[in-house]
């Protein structure tokens, strides 16, 4: 037989016992506990043999997975001894079967344990015990393992023997009821604990929520004392127990029960509701809101956004992890660039830098993710804090809108004594800058093409704040057509703004175009709407008509009119005959008898034999005619028509007008 080295490590050895069942079975003799030992578990099956080499009787009612022999009892454990003298245990091995069957010890050397078989070598009737006596002879005062292993007819099976050396017993009860806490608080109750075995004892202590314990681990020699302190810190109502697990370092583990009542205090806001006063963006309102309480010990509380703690853990945890993700990216970035841009080159001491840097940043987005409240137009002063007993609890809402609307926010405290937090509904009203226009149409009537017409805008700033502004004409035909100065600017309070509105149009039509003044606060822009017709410029002849009657052929004949240009814009226009010939000038008399005497006359148009003359002269044809200006017109005719003077328009159109002319050619008789 060998010794097998401490296996104190294993928490699974011994089981779990209160600290007086720890206690009674340490200070128990070898003999008192093999006597109060009355649970008889299987031992462990080392190995499966094969029946048909070893008996006749090859089935059994035995299952596969039990031994054929039960022994009693399932350990040998043999404490409180005295090094240098002999104790000795009597160990029994039980027939299971309905058959008379073998058992026999492997003899293994151990300088420590003997094992003296009773009638060895016989087979066991069924219902009888092979009987066995165990030795111990230590030689100081520490633990002994060692294994019996015992071989059957189907199977190895192992008993384990086990001497237990100096064990520490730490004095704990075997409950603690802590007092009664209100939610959210928090309790304790100390205990002095004395180290009351033979041993040193290295512990640890560990427990969960909502209890906890300090110090957590500590060493305590023979007859040494400490001060063990569990605290009760309940966030629900209710009866609430856990299990203060202590672990001794030899290996056994001891559970105290802790228990404790949770209850609510009688707290409340004064109020659920709060209407703010209407406030202009940038300034501040501030509105009160009281805290009503019967406590008698100090309130710590909290103002947040999120109605319960779980859907805070939530929300927090999300975000957590969307900045864990950033921080692995960028550390990652960093590295990639370390690494491969300088070939591996990097200071290795710099990294912890860089980790605790990122650490910390970390840490401080949730911190302020946290306390998000205080960013928002909505903040409550102070956020967070405690209220201690016969102190008027009282919070200021401060609201400091940023647009022109209705703000409505569920605000909730987290507070001490209340398991649901506290709501309080928030009304308030932002308002913007308070900017006026004196009229919100301008009738610009008929508007000559080309010209440009100059308005102005007025508008008053009745408000307590500045108006930053802006004007804006549409993105069409017409709103092109207008121009502003200036374009934007800021209005202080109590003063007026004039802004001169430009129009010049191209084009001709009717418009009703709406020009927005967008102010900085206000949900809404302004508006003020210009409408018009932008028309032709107006003209007139001094004359209804041309009327050279009778011309005779080949002298020419010339009317005046004047083209009055009754508008208030310059026009240039362009005079012309449709229905003109198209070929050279036509030709006068005088021109037609020196012709004719050289003998080389060729017709009216003997430089184009087949186009027609061009039979009338406009001076000028074409020309720029001020406001109120005259035109002077001269035709000449060598044939009988009845024609217009038409007079085109630049950048208006052609045919503004038509002046009739009526003629009639004869020859000379």
């Amino acid at each position: 037989m060998t010794d097998r080295p401490n296996r104190s490590g294993n928490k699974n050895q011994y089981p779990t016992v209160t600290p007086s069942a720890y206690t009674q079975e340490m200070l128990q003799s070898t003999e008192e506990r093999l006597a109060n030992t009355d649970n008889m578990q299987p031992p462990c099956i080392l190995e499966l043999l094969d029946m048909s080499k070893t008996t006749h009787h090859k089935l059994s009612l035995v299952d596969l997975d039990q031994p054929l022999f039960q022994p009693y009892p399932s350990e040998l454990v043999l404490q409180n001894f005295t090094p240098a003298q002999t104790y000795m245990l009597p160990l029994r091995l039980d027939n299971r079967d309905k058959v008379s069957r073998h058992v026999k010890l492997e003899q293994q050397e151990s300088e420590y344990f003997h094992v003296v078989q009773e009638d060895a070598g016989r087979s066991v009737a069924p219902g009888l015990s092979a009987a066995f006596t165990v030795s111990f002879a230590p030689q100081e005062y520490k633990d002994y393992h060692h294994s019996l292993v015992f071989v059957t007819e189907r199977e190895r099976f192992e008993v384990p023997v086990r001497a237990i050396g100096p064990r520490a017993i730490l004095d704990f009860c075997d409950e603690l009821h802590l007092p009664i806490c209100p939610v959210k608080a928090t309790t304790e109750k100390t205990q002095m604990v004395r180290n009351i075995g033979n041993g040193k004892a290295r512990f640890k202590l560990d427990t969960q929520s909502p209890f906890s314990v300090t110090p957590s681990c500590g060493t305590l020699d023979v007859g040494e004392w400490m001060q063990v302190t569990v605290n009760y810190n309940p966030m629900t109502v209710g009866v609430h127990s856990q299990e203060l697990l202590l672990h001794y370092h030899t290996g056994e583990d001891v559970c105290i029960g802790l228990s404790g009542a949770c209850e609510e205090l009688e707290v409340r806001l004064e109020t659920d509701s709060v209407q703010l006063t209407r406030t202009y963006i940038s300034l501040a309102s501030v509105g009160t809101v009281s805290l009503t309480y019967k406590s008698k010990i100090p309130l710590k509380y909290y103002w947040t956004t999120w109605p319960s703690l779980q859907e805070e853990a939530l929300s927090l945890l999300r975000y957590v992890c969307t900045r864990m993700l950033l921080y692995r990216q960028y550390r990652k970035v960093f590295f990639d660039r370390m690494f491969f841009r300088n070939a591996g080159c990097i200071t290795i001491h710099r990294l912890p830098l860089l980790s605790r840097a990122l650490q910390q940043r970390r840490s401080q987005a949730v911190r302020d993710y946290r306390l998000a409240l205080s960013h928002s137009c909505t903040t409550v002063e102070p956020a967070e804090g405690e209220i201690w007993p016969r102190t008027p609890g009282q919070f200021n809402i401060v609201f400091m809108p940023e647009e022109a609307k209705l703000y409505q926010q569920t605000i909730y405290c987290d507070i001490t004594g209340r398991e649901a937090r506290l709501p309080l509904a928030i009304k308030a009203e932002g308002i913007g800058p308070n900017l006026q226009l004196n009229y919100d149409l301008i009738n610009m009537q008929n508007v000559v093409i080309g010209d440009k017409d100059f308005y102005e805008v007025q508008f008053q700033n009745k408000g307590l704040i500045d108006a930053p502004f802006r004007l804006t004409s549409p993105d069409t035909t017409f709103g092109r057509c207008f121009s502003f100065s200036p374009e934007e600017g800021v209005v202080p309070s109590g003063a007026f703004e004039i802004v001169k509105v430009t129009f010049h149009s191209r084009v001709l039509g009717t418009f009703s175009e709406d020009l927005l003044l967008t102010v900085t606060g206000r949900p809404q822009p302004l508006i003020v709407t210009f409408r018009g017709c932008v028309i032709v410029p107006t003209f007139h002849f001094n004359v209804s008509e041309l009327n050279f009657g009778d011309v005779a052929f080949g002298f020419p004949l010339t009317l005046i009119c004047t083209l009055i240009n009754s508008s208030y814009v310059p026009m240039t226009f362009a005079l012309r005959v449709p229905g003109d010939g198209l070929g050279s000038p036509s030709i006068t008399s005088a021109i037609q008898v020196s012709e004719v005497s050289r003998n080389n006359w060729g017709g009216s148009a003997a430089g184009d034999l087949h186009a027609r003359p061009v039979e009338f002269t406009i001076t000028p044809a074409v020309g720029s005619v001020r406001a109120l200006a005259d035109v002077a017109l001269c035709s000449n005719t060598v044939k009988r028509y009845k024609l217009a003077l038409v007079v085109d328009v630049e950048g208006v159109g052609e045919e503004i007008m038509t002046l009739p002319i009526n003629a009639r050619s004869e020859t000379l008789t």
